[in-house]
Order: structure tokens, then C-alpha cells, then sequence
């Protein structure tokens, strides 16, 4: 049997798509990568001194203007942590016990940071690998959403955020990194990082997502904040 080109065309053009999309609030979410009290502190201030003040002022105050304007439109805003599901980490993953990462269930710790800290209905996937797709249940949390497009920032651009962008694009969700709301040991970490992963996501800026979130009409999801509990 022989296809004729016309058919061809239609077929194909069935399985073309675009990582420009405009964001539909109800099927995009906010993810906030590993911005907690373990990664950002005053010992990582000493320790990192690039990494903590990029964080501190441009990552941090980034993530926050977004979270703003995403809760104000009905983004979903989701975190994940370093946190194990043990208090003595014997669930973490091979790599996490070699590398040392042994965040208690329900420490100091594990928690994000104040800045940035959940609304009440907020979810907190707790992580025990670099992979938030291989270690957590988002990808069913996200499906069970609705959730097709997926706007990643927080710590670090060349290994979790890195993961995250790789992992999503192959399990067929849209992914955006945001790329002033992440950050990495060096500007040359970062720079290679994004360039390394540009084929699998859309990288854009938070201005240009602030910018077109102000379009969008205001619809939270979330209608109460943790301190109104």
C-alpha cells in the first residue's frame, strides 16, 4: 500500500507540536526544586559564596514574584525537598547514601525555606534521589491534575533542575525552566547546564512568565496561607 504524499502530510503534521505554548493556568504548574533550609543557609553562605548570593538576590525574590502571580491565577505552585521517608535515611537512594545526603523525615532541614514557604493546600513531594520523577509520585500527582506544562525552578541548575527538565520531557509534559530562577555552584555551571538541556524544554525568563501570567484573569486554587490555619 502507498501513502500518497498529501495523506503523508496530514499524518505527520498530527505528531508536530511546539514547546511555545501561551500558559493555561488549569494545566500548568509551578515546580520548586530543593529550595529549602538545607541548601540555603548561613554554613552555604560561607561554603558557596556565588551560589548563596545569586540565590538570595535574584533565585529567591524570582521565585517569589512568581509564586504571586501564579497563585493569584490558579497555577498549581508544587514543591519537592530532600527529605527521607525514615528519620534514618534508609530509604534513600544508593547515590544519596554515597554522596552523604541523609535529611531526617520531618527535620529543620527538610523544611522550604521561610521566604517561599507553602500555602496550606500546597503539595510537598519529600525526595530521596536527584530525580524528582524517579523517587517521588509526581508524575501521577501531575496526571491526576491535569497538568501539562511544567515551569521548573529552584537548586541545582546542572543536577536536579537538570533531571527534572530530562525526566518530564520524556514522561510527555511541557517543560519550561526558568532560567533566572535557578542556580548552581558558577555562572559556568549554569550557563552549561541550560545549553546542555536546551533540547528537551523552553527556556524563558521570569519576566516573560510574569508578563503573560498579568494577562491571565485571577482564579487561585488556594484560597487560605499556612498562618491562617
Amino acid at each position: 500500500m502507498r501513502i500518497g504524499a498529501s495523506v503523508l502530510a496530514r499524518k505527520l503534521s498530527t505528531y508536530t507540536s511546539t514547546r511555545n505554548r501561551s500558559i493555561d493556568p488549569r494545566k500548568t504548574a509551578l515546580l520548586i526544586i530543593d529550595v529549602q533550609n538545607l541548601t540555603f543557609n548561613d554554613n552555604e553562605r560561607r561554603r558557596r559564596p556565588w551560589f548563596w548570593n545569586r540565590a538570595e538576590s535574584v533565585v529567591i525574590p524570582n521565585i517569589a514574584h512568581m509564586q504571586r502571580e501564579c497563585r493569584r491565577t490558579g497555577v498549581e505552585v508544587m514543591f519537592t525537598v530532600i527529605e527521607n521517608l525514615t528519620l534514618d535515611g534508609r530509604d534513600r537512594s544508593l547515590d544519596y547514601k554515597i554522596s552523604g545526603f541523609n535529611v531526617p523525615r520531618g527535620s529543620w532541614e527538610a523544611q522550604v525555606i521561610a521566604p517561599i514557604k507553602p500555602s496550606v493546600d500546597e503539595i510537598v513531594l519529600p525526595k530521596t534521589s536527584s530525580g524528582v520523577f524517579n523517587s517521588t509520585m509526581i508524575e501521577y500527582v501531575l496526571r491526576n491534575i491535569g497538568i501539562e506544562t511544567i515551569l521548573v525552578t529552584g537548586f541545582l541548575t546542572d543536577q536536579c533542575i537538570d533531571m527534572a527538565i530530562r525526566d518530564g520531557a520524556d514522561k510527555g509534559f511541557y517543560m519550561e525552566c526558568i532560567e533566572d530562577a535557578c542556580a548552581t555552584e558558577s555562572q559556568e555551571r549554569h550557563t552549561n547546564a541550560l545549553s546542555a538541556f536546551s533540547g528537551y524544554c523552553r527556556t524563558r525568563t521570569t519576566g516573560e512568565v510574569l508578563s503573560e501570567l498579568g494577562s491571565k484573569p485571577s482564579q487561585p486554587r488556594v484560597a487560605k496561607n499556612v498562618e491562617e490555619m
